[in-house]
């Protein structure tokens, strides 16, 4: 693109973090430089800056309303959080009247400040999905007498705090699940699992330790495994769409006929990837940690615990530190079970309770439940969703 006289034209923000990103948060001070190099003499009308933040959702979807008759429904939503205005040069001027009142910029680097705050209130984590985004940018526009306007566009990343050293946060998420495997009119005995994980709130780079006991009183192989989903759930005009895919996994030892696995403490690291996004009306990402027993040629055993992904990671010592730093990318994934509900546990910091209330009473009625044949009332059909 040819500039004419002026050879650049940029934007710069200050009070970058160490890597060298704009990083802010609500009710924080943006400050930053317009920078314009020209190679000689130019006359400038004005010179403004526009800070914007907006939280977008679209998507389509294709509707047949009878024979050879189809249409489609755009589906489209926006939040706005920032949109703040500033000259820098000038004012804005009638377009009928190009002569008046100019401002000349000799040859040479010039540099023009701006600042601006972010609102005290809770904003929208800078996100990018498939079908929605929320981004936040400062625009240049140098405007000159008779000739199109020169214009610059940087981003800059908003992260709403989630500060997981909250009681809420902290608390463990356990639960159990069974199902019986049948197929026609033959019963095999039932498949278990309980697990249990010290918290709900995590941030990115943790490993999330894993307690967890699956009994196998059916007739067939399974494999225990665990899994991290995100779900993105974007909302417009009363309907909602969600993407869904996984984070990471991990899996454990083939389990034979009438036998136990125990978890102690397995260990699943999360990537870095987006926090949770939990205020905003158009937007939602959510985590969980899901369980699961993988049954070949049958329906899945799933347990799913519900997570945040919060940026103040877990306190170590009396100082305070924030992780957003960590947390510059974000990823598209997704999830494919409701949480489920938080199972009572007595705390311990070296899992013994946990063993107690999932292990041993387990290991205690493992011999009998495998052994023990299932009566005809507890006959399902194959088809029927698990228990």
């Amino acid at each position: 693109m040819v500039l004419s006289k002026v050879k650049a034209f940029a934007i710069y923000f200050d009070n970058l973090n160490e890597h060298h990103l704009p990083v802010f948060s609500g009710g924080d001070q943006i400050s930053g430089r317009v920078v314009v190099d020209v190679t000689e003499e130019v006359r400038v009308r004005s010179l403004n800056v526009h800070a914007r933040g907006v939280a977008k959702v679209r998507w389509t979807e294709s509707r047949n309303t009878g024979a050879n008759t189809a249409y489609t429904q755009n589906y489209t939503e926006e939040v706005e959080y920032l949109n703040h205005y500033d000259n820098l040069i000038g004012e804005e001027r009638d377009d009928q009247s190009p002569d008046e009142g100019f401002t000349v910029l000799c040859t040479g680097m010039h540099e023009f400040a701006f600042s601006l705050n972010l609102p005290q209130m809770p904003l929208a984590t800078s996100f990018e999905g498939k079908h929605g985004s929320v981004r936040y940018w400062v625009k240049a526009e140098l405007q000159r007498p008779w000739l199109l306007p020169v214009k610059v566009k940087k981003e800059f990343i908003v992260f709403e705090h989630i500060d997981i050293n909250t009681p809420l946060l902290l608390a463990p998420q356990a639960g159990t699940k069974e199902k019986t495997l049948c197929c026609w009119f033959c019963a095999s005995g039932p498949i278990s699992i309980s697990a249990k994980i010290e918290r709900k709130g995590y941030t990115p780079g943790e490993s999330i330790q894993i307690f967890a006991e699956v009994e196998n009183c059916s007739s067939r192989v399974v494999v225990p495994k665990a899994a991290l989903y995100q779900t993105q759930t974007f909302y417009a005009k009363g309907k909602g769409k969600q993407i869904q895919q996984l984070v990471s996994n991990l899996r454990g030892d083939p389990l034979p006929q009438g036998k136990s696995q125990s978890w102690e403490g397995k260990s699943l690291k999360i990537p870095p990837v987006s926090p949770s996004i939990i205020d905003c009306p158009i937007i939602r990402v959510e985590y969980a940690l899901v369980v699961y027993v993988d049954v070949p040629g049958g329906l899945n055993l799933n347990l799913s615990l519900p997570l945040v992904i919060g940026t103040i990671p877990l306190h170590t010592s009396s100082s305070r530190t924030s992780s957003i730093s960590s947390q510059t990318s974000t990823l598209r994934w997704s999830l494919q079970e409701r949480p489920e509900a938080i199972w009572p546990y007595q705390r311990s910091t070296d899992g013994t309770a946990w063993r107690a209330l999932i292990g041993l009473n387990h290991r205690k009625n493992h011999k009998d439940r495998c052994s023990r044949t299932s009566p005809s009332s507890d006959i399902y059909h194959p088809h029927s969703t698990q228990r």
